[in-house]
């Protein structure tokens, strides 16, 4: 058995850390909420840098979407995986 077989009992097959409500996937565990807060963060570090360079808002707008939708794409699918179905 190896080491991350070892740290999911059979209990915890399928986490809580996190619950659906409409299309959104809401933490509510401690788990959950360090995962939101670190894309938050990772986000506005994104935004801050790409606003340091852009010369227009069209410009920060289109640099730092594509990490905007990967992030969340990355926390709704977290979401589904972890809100106990």
């Amino acid at each position: 058995m190896n080491i991350a077989a070892a740290a999911w009992s059979n209990s915890d097959k399928n986490p809580n850390w996190f619950k659906r409500i409409s299309w959104f996937y809401l933490p509510v565990s401690i788990v959950g909420r360090i995962i939101c807060v670190l894309a938050a963060i990772f986000c506005f570090t994104v935004f801050l840098e790409v606003d340091r360079y852009s010369h227009s808002a069209s410009d920060t707008f289109y640099g730092f979407f594509q990490f905007f939708i990967c992030t969340f794409l990355m926390l709704n699918w977290i979401g589904s995986r972890t809100s106990g179905k």
